[in-house]
């Protein structure tokens, strides 16, 4: 199911930045954000998107599963695993300063406790996952939609469900700035570490190329660019929330025309 899963991909990343992101600005308190952190996520997913034209052009025509595409992917997969891993030591690295010269928050749940719940919560949102893919072709057919609108929007949205009521919840409550991380930062994982994984680990069974349509193409350059001109102050807006949430509605009605490959 590779148009499924590259589909899924690109609807995180734009359900992120412009879904989740304008949901986050529209209905949180105001306040300023880590601007350079937030420029790094959306450079990162900028960067992949231009990186990925190199398999991606040549699948406009013929098979875009054509084993020399996957091959020309794994050189691509490999340089985006790199790039992920020098922007995470230098990000973890500028976070532990910032952290350490902060004022301290009064202390949550206890360390153990609260891997235990994200690891269980992990399990479950897995099992949710896998149920949801089990059943997309038979709700595509009954639902009357193709099967790459199914994937890029609602088992996007589905599948990110958790992070994306904690970024609101968050800005609800005046944490701005963790909760506007949360979907940069969740995108910038999925262009940068998924993405190139998924390929890579995909040539144990059936090898999939890094071959995306225009119109996904055209889906992250949006993701990457439009938060980028809305986060240029340094503060959150709702009308830029407002903007965001208007881009991904015009994307999802261009997902519905595009309709299947």
């Amino acid at each position: 199911m590779t148009e499924i899963v590259r589909a899924s991909l690109v609807g995180s990343i734009a359900g992120n930045l412009l879904l989740v992101l304008g949901f986050t600005l529209l209905f949180g308190r105001k306040g300023e954000i880590d601007r350079p952190s937030a420029y790094i996520s959306l450079g990162l997913v900028g960067f992949a998107t231009v990186l990925v034209l190199v398999a991606a052009v040549p699948s406009f025509h013929g098979d875009p599963d054509r084993r020399s595409l996957a091959q020309l992917s794994v050189p691509i997969a490999a340089l985006l695993l790199i790039v992920r891993v020098i922007e995470n030591h230098f990000a973890l690295r500028r976070q532990r300063a910032l952290f350490s010269t902060a004022e301290r928050e009064p202390e949550g749940w206890p360390f153990t406790s609260a891997v235990v719940v994200l690891g269980l919560a992990s399990v479950v949102t897995a099992l949710v996952t896998e149920t949801l893919v089990g059943t997309l072709r038979s709700f595509a057919d009954r639902a009357h939609l193709s099967e790459f609108v199914v994937a890029v929007v609602i088992v996007a949205i589905l599948g990110n469900a958790t992070e994306h009521g904690s970024a609101v919840l968050l800005a609800r409550r005046g944490r701005v700035k963790l909760a506007v991380e949360i979907p940069l930062a969740s995108s910038a994982q999925i262009a940068g570490l998924l993405i190139p994984l998924v390929a890579l680990i995909s040539w144990g069974f059936e090898p999939l190329a890094l071959s995306f349509r225009p119109i996904e193409l055209v889906a992250m350059a949006v993701a990457a660019a439009l938060p980028a001109v809305v986060l240029s102050a340094g503060r959150t807006t709702r009308p830029g929330g407002a903007i965001l949430l208007a881009a991904y509605a015009a994307l999802a009605v261009a997902f519905f025309l595009a309709g299947d490959r």
